[in-house]
């Protein structure tokens, strides 16, 4: 990263943004105030999403990056960050997992009626033909559509247009991929597959050990590629837009200044602080919910529940899911107020920094390329059964080698849509630019 400091004469800030920004805060207390009658849980969901979502705006944080901000750039300070984050998530899960088995705790799908789960296994998946094509997909639709479920959601708080319209077809590619899911399982080809919890085959030790090893590849293979891109002289630095960057210091602290206010709220945070403090909450989140982070599944719920208000019924089995949580009302669904969270926690790192406007420079043809993203996103998560949150991050924490293969499917996806639609669509955003 080039290193720059910005003199306060140059700093320029929206007065009435952070006003608004201070607003919305207050609205998404009321709302967590509100959702609190029906359980204490929901509140929580509200908040871990503003949250995450004020830490992935302040430190331009982003799944879909690591593969796409390397590929573009050389530069792999992002990629090597989710590498720690991945690395800190799953000591922590080492706690939690050993300390639950030592009570009699089994994973999920091991568990019978009544008895007590290792919290976090629900993201323990099956490695099938279905998780390699939905990976691929999903990867593929991340780089046409510029971002994945989660970086969807904190581009729209930051004022995206071009978010609205991949979260749209999202929800459709989800629904479809909800109803082909269980005929495609079905089937003989369907029917083929594990399930490998680490810790059943290496103990919990070995198991870390094994996870660690593979992120020190990934992290060798970076740095390999960052000294490739070093030596063909195609290799960028990150530059910080001027707004970023830090304030020289200037006369003695003061806790009341626009200095103060620049640190705190308008200062640009690095990856590395990105991923601890994405670390430190998807903790948080099993802790307080005994289930890991998950993000796709909220996107077909608000499409059909759009299209629910417009008079349209929704009988396939595959859905009746979404209908009841529909019928219970989006206000009692976790995933749903943790979406919602982190579309409003961007909003407002946004409106503190006086940064918000709404970005609609996009031509026809780049919507072609969102819907045609959004549709392969929302296939490809329901298809694979999560997206880089649930099926990656989650999976690779909580050791499923499933997460792995997730990994390779979506990466080769994504580095094959690079090559095909690179300069083709501008479907870059501000957090792949910088």
């Amino acid at each position: 990263m080039i290193k720059q400091e910005l003199n306060k004469q140059e700093v320029k800030i929206s007065k009435i943004q952070p006003v608004i920004g201070i607003i919305l805060l207050l609205l998404i207390a009321l709302l967590g105030n509100y959702v609190f009658k029906n359980g204490g849980g929901l509140t929580l969901n509200l908040i871990t999403g503003a949250v995450l979502g004020y830490i992935f705006t302040r430190s331009r944080f982003g799944f879909a990056g690591g593969i796409k901000r390397l590929y573009m750039t050389g530069e792999g300070s992002l990629t090597k960050a989710l590498l720690i984050m991945f690395a800190i998530s799953t000591v922590a899960a080492t706690g939690i997992h050993w300390a639950a088995a030592a009570k009699g705790a089994v994973p999920v799908f091991m568990a019978g009626l009544g008895q007590a789960v290792i919290p976090g296994t629900g993201s323990v998946g099956v490695i099938n033909i279905a998780l390699i094509v939905g990976g691929f997909l999903f990867g593929a639709g991340m780089m046409i559509a510029g971002g994945c479920a989660s970086g969807t959601l904190t581009d729209a708080g930051e004022g995206s247009v071009r978010a609205l319209i991949v979260m749209l077809f999202f929800g459709i590619g989800g629904i479809i991929g909800l109803i082909v899911k269980p005929a495609f399982t079905a089937t003989a080809l369907g029917k083929i597959g594990t399930r490998v919890y680490l810790p059943n085959t290496f103990g919990y030790i070995g198991a870390v050990l094994v996870t660690f090893a593979l992120l020190l590849v990934l992290y060798a293979i970076t740095r390999k590629y960052e000294d490739i891109r070093r030596n063909k002289g195609t290799y960028e630095e990150i530059v910080y837009e001027a707004d970023e960057l830090s304030l020289k210091e200037e006369g003695q602290f003061k806790l009341f200044s626009y200095s103060t206010y620049h640190k705190f709220f308008v200062e640009r945070w690095s990856f590395l602080k990105g991923a601890i403090l994405t670390s430190v909450m998807f903790i948080f989140i099993i802790n307080t919910t005994g289930n890991s982070w998950g993000v796709s599944g909220g996107y077909p719920l608000w499409v059909m529940a759009i299209l629910d208000k417009l008079g349209i019924e929704f009988t396939a089995p595959a859905l009746a899911g979404n209908v009841k949580a529909i019928g219970n009302g989006l206000l009692k669904h976790g995933v749903t107020l943790r979406n919602l969270g982190m579309i409003a926690g961007s909003a407002i790192a946004f409106l503190l920094a006086g940064r918000f406007k709404l970005d609609y420079r996009f031509s026809v043809k780049d919507v072609v390329f969102y819907v045609i993203g959004g549709l392969l996103l929302g296939f490809g998560a329901m298809f694979a059964g999560g997206c880089n949150i649930g099926a990656l991050y989650s999976a690779i924490s909580n050791f499923s080698l499933s997460g792995w293969i997730y990994l390779l499917a979506a990466s080769l996806g994504g580095i094959v849509s690079l090559k095909l639609f690179e300069g083709k669509v501008d479907t870059v955003p501000a957090r792949f630019k910088k």
